[in-house]
């Protein structure tokens, strides 16, 4: 176990401070899992809890928050009533556009800045952190400012992981998509994301796979002890999967599913911005991101290539052996409707609409550059950046 503490914090609200131990590994017990040691930190503990605390990490994101905050402020009601319930906190990471501003326009939102950034720590789990040890609820729900939340989704995500019996329980949220360079490549990104993290085997505590999404992630107050709270994943860029393994490791229940029901977002409002994100996310999603890489590849030969070839070969004048070459040509245009009915099965699992997949093929190009250049970025220069702050993963 890690190391106790006796160290006393000053009273916050209406209860104190108090330290506790976060639990460490045991490398004995799945050795081919990486270790990482449990993290003593304070902890409030008010005399009465809340039911749930929500926390909003936000870093210039005054062209979504107002939407956000918005929808999860309607979720209060007569039974379920912020301020007396539950409690909304946003977090302000080094922000320089109106999102403060904006935040604090809604009655019953708590704002606080984030801590001073550490050396090795990413920003926003350090915003989250910041929150995280203030925190009232018994369950802590940590969500991305850009998302949006149908009535009634808070209380039945805690209905939710209750009636399971989890301590973790984390969404997909259904993706908003604007621009053809989104409507083409996000649903190869979260296609390819379905078939490496299915939500069933995630769920099955037998199974080793572990994800989560940071953009809806719900742990209840005991089990984010357990888990060490974000300073056990203070340095991970990717550190809501993290805290998945974490979960799994220490035997706390996981939960993932697909909620488009609950929540949905628009993860990028910008070619740039999402060519920035996935550079930063998917070498670290897909750790063979390289040969990823050459087999989407392979797809843009395929699906480009062998129409074109058999046009040849169509077109052929070979004398008496014209109709050879003619039913060669007929063969590779077989191929291409083997390939490409196999293309699109995969890329209906991504769960984005059918329009949406059908522009697929041309997202390919990009895709590819994108798991080369995220590749090459974490491989070889070893930095990322993201939001105007550069990392060393």
């Amino acid at each position: 176990m890690g190391k106790d503490t006796t160290e006393t914090t000053e009273a916050e609200g209406a209860g104190a401070f108090k330290p506790v131990l976060g639990l460490s590994d045991d490398p004995g017990e799945r050795p081919e899992w990486p270790v990482r040691a449990g993290t003593v930190y304070d902890q409030p503990e008010p005399e009465a809890l809340l039911e749930l605390t929500v926390i909003v990490p936000a870093r210039n994101e005054e062209d979504c928050i107002d939407a956000c905050l918005e929808s999860l402020v309607n979720q209060s009601d007569d039974i379920f009533a912020l301020g007396r319930d539950w409690e909304l906190v946003v977090v302000d990471d080094g922000s320089t556009d109106r999102t403060v501003e904006i935040a604090r326009s809604f009655a019953g939102v708590t704002v606080l800045k984030a801590a001073k950034l550490e050396p090795g720590w990413t920003g926003k789990v350090n915003a989250i952190w910041t929150a995280a040890r203030k925190a009232r609820g018994r369950w802590l729900l940590f969500i991305d400012a850009d998302t949006l939340h149908e009535p009634g989704d808070l209380r039945r995500a805690l209905h939710e992981a209750a009636r399971h019996k989890v301590g973790v329980l984390s969404y997909s949220p259904r993706q908003v998509v604007a621009g053809l360079a989104q409507r083409s490549l996000m649903p190869l990104v979260f296609c390819e994301l379905a078939l490496a993290y299915p939500p069933a085997k995630v769920s099955d505590p037998n199974q080793r796979i572990a994800a989560a999404n940071g953009q809806f992630l719900l742990v209840e107050r005991e089990a984010y002890r357990r888990l060490g709270g974000h300073a056990a994943v203070h340095d991970r860029v990717l550190e809501d999967v993290e805290l998945a393994f974490l979960a799994k490791r220490r035997r706390v229940g996981l939960r993932f599913r697909y909620a488009d029901d609950a929540v949905a977002t628009r993860m990028y409002r910008s070619t740039g911005a999402m060519i920035e994100g996935w550079t930063k996310n998917l070498a670290l999603l897909f750790h063979n991101a390289l040969a990823l890489a050459v087999w989407r590849a392979l797809d843009v030969l395929l699906l480009v290539g062998l129409p074109i070839l058999a046009l040849e070969l169509w077109n052929a004048h070979f004398a008496a052996r014209s109709f050879t070459w003619l039913g060669a040509g007929w063969i590779l245009a077989l191929l291409w409707v083997r390939t490409l009915v196999r293309f699109y099965a995969r890329v209906a699992k991504s769960n984005f609409p059918f329009a949406d997949c059908a522009l697929a093929p041309l997202g390919l190009p990009l895709f590819v550059v994108l798991l080369y250049r995220s590749w090459f970025q974490h491989r070889i220069l070893k930095q990322v950046s993201w939001k105007g702050r550069t990392y060393r993963p």
